[in-house]
């Protein structure tokens, strides 16, 4: 995409953990996609971000692109082309071995990540872009990383303290997508009876307005959004189970009276079907899920590679990759970087209408 897409701010994309696959993806989509990484730099460390790129360079001789060390996110608008433009965070991050938990890495991945929420809530960049964390390393940190599950959460945090309010005033949900579907979670990380407890009214109604207030300047209009039974069939009529008509109906009612272009309950394997663009246009824009795996599975089933994470309610916009560190393959050159690639012109696309 070109870069008038931000005519007057970069784009931080955060370097993730140093010990997974992180470094890697971002070197490989410099080499891979020149337009789409303009105006963009890496919050990180430099020299981390050099042994990546001599990554690349091993199983692509020619590919793999120079590091340039630059000190402000408005220099990564006028670099020449075919270079990595890295913003080193704080001091240097000590040298990590590929595929370990590390609390060196995962301090250093969460001080990157505090930097480019604070940047993009100063309005210093357009969007940020988070390359995976591991929530091992994290907790290994310490304090105060060792709180907050993953990017999420820091996210959060971070935007309710700039704006003065409590987390319960700034919530937040977590949407997956690509150019197929778009699935919004009432809850994340839980188990699954947790995940269960937590369909509740309140969380619902708030899923749903948190969803359309994103969703409405991207569209230009109010998003249709369906909305998921908890139970098979979304209850039938209450055989099995009554959260349709006790909860999820009265929520969904609740929306409509706001003005939001809600319906439901629908039953859960198949109202994704519904949602699926797929040449011709969807009956819906957007599905609510009422836990973790019944919203995610389809969404990576159509491709983990294409699939973008997206954080709503922030007051700026922050994707991610739809996978995590993946230790297992770190440092061998084998990291897919299309998600990424993803993330960016995904980025690209929500920042735009908050152009003019």
């Amino acid at each position: 995409m070109a870069q008038s897409t931000f005519p007057a701010k970069p784009l931080a994309i955060t370097m993730g953990d140093a010990a997974g696959i992180g470094p890697e993806i971002i070197a490989k989509a410099y080499a891979a996609q020149a337009a789409q990484m303009q105006a963009s730099f890496v919050a990180g460390d430099v020299q981390a971000m050099r042994r990546a790129s001599a990554l690349v360079a091993e199983g692509a001789p020619g590919l793999a692109w120079p590091v340039v060390q630059i000190s402000d996110p408005q220099e990564a608008l006028h670099l020449p082309p075919r270079c990595i433009a890295v913003l080193q965070v704080g001091a240097p991050m000590q040298p990590v071995p590929y595929g370990q938990v590390s609390a060196v890495a995962g301090e250093f991945a969460g001080r990157c990540v505090q930097w480019a929420a604070q940047q993009a809530l100063d309005g210093a960049i357009a969007a940020v872009v988070t390359a995976p964390l591991n929530k091992q390393s994290l907790f290994a940190a310490g304090p105060p990383l060792d709180g907050f599950p993953g990017h999420t959460e820091i996210l959060q945090s971070l935007a309710a303290r700039h704006a003065g309010l409590p987390l319960a005033r700034l919530p937040v949900r977590m949407m997956l997508a690509n150019d197929e579907l778009r699935t919004v979670l009432v809850s994340t990380h839980l188990s699954l009876r947790q995940a269960i407890e937590a369909v509740t009214e309140a969380a619902v109604l708030e899923t749903i307005c948190v969803t359309d207030t994103a969703l409405r300047p991207v569209l230009g209009r109010a998003p249709r959004i369906a909305v998921a039974g908890l139970n098979p069939h979304a209850g039938e009529g209450g055989l099995f189970g009554d959260e349709e008509q006790a909860i999820i109906g009265p929520a969904i009612a609740a929306a409509r009276e706001k003005g939001c272009d809600a319906s439901g309950p629908w039953p859960p394997d198949t109202v994704f079907m519904q949602a699926r663009a797929t040449g011709a246009q969807a009956r819906f824009d957007v599905v609510i899920a009422m836990y973790h795996d019944q919203g995610l599975i389809p969404v990576k089933y159509l491709g983990v590679e294409q699939g973008v994470n997206l954080t709503l309610g922030l007051p700026f916009v922050r994707t991610s990759p739809d996978h995590g560190t993946a230790f297992d393959i770190a440092g061998q050159g084998q990291a897919d970087a299309s998600s990424l690639l993803a993330a960016v012109g995904m980025a690209r696309q929500w920042v735009r209408p908050t152009l003019g």
